[in-house]
């Protein structure tokens, strides 16, 4: 008897669509704060930004379910809120599974944001950099795409494109203080 590929081959797409959403909503997030897009009101920017989260959590949910479902690897349910409890590549997974919780964590707070306040809100989004980088860490190192040319193209881009928008951002904001100092 064969195994059915779909759970396998839809935890893979959705795998990479939820990396890719929050690559583009941690780039989003970036413009809203340095904005290279005048022409673009803040508030779009904004709901762009929320957009992309809200999808990639999407992705993410359809991720998890589709390796619970999966025959492949045999990810139990609490495998996926339970770090290191997963017998497949357990450090790698947990690092998928805390990016996961940290970016529920961090969308959530925008509905927050007035309870918790402004500084803590802007505290909490900072957590946006672990999570990219957990992400990174969980795909690159779970992934059986890793090593495959298409996919290190991706996982490359978008640690390059945020690593440049984050400089943008810092290189932007340094100028704006100095101009402010002066």
């Amino acid at each position: 008897m064969t195994r059915d590929p779909t759970f396998w081959l839809l935890a893979r797409a959705s795998g990479f669509a939820a990396y890719t959403l929050l690559t583009l909503s941690v780039l989003a997030g970036l413009a809203v704060k340095s904005r290279p897009f005048r022409n673009i009101s803040r508030a779009a920017q904004t709901d762009t930004h929320r957009a992309f989260a809200l999808a990639g959590l999407a992705m993410l949910v359809l991720h998890g379910l589709a390796l619970v479902l999966d025959q492949t690897v045999r990810l139990p349910l609490y495998a996926l809120v339970v770090p290191f409890t997963s017998a497949y590549r357990p450090a790698a997974v947990a690092f998928g599974v805390l990016a996961a919780e940290l970016t529920t964590l961090v969308y959530w707070s925008f509905s927050l944001r007035r309870r918790i306040g402004a500084r803590t809100w802007r505290r909490l989004h900072w957590l946006t950099y672990a999570v990219f980088v957990g992400a990174t860490i969980h795909g690159l190192t779970a992934g059986t795409d890793t090593g495959r040319i298409w996919a290190d193209a991706i996982y490359l881009g978008a640690a390059g494109s945020v690593a440049a928008a984050a400089t943008w951002r810092a290189l932007t904001s340094t100028i704006k203080t100095k101009g402010a100092l002066s």
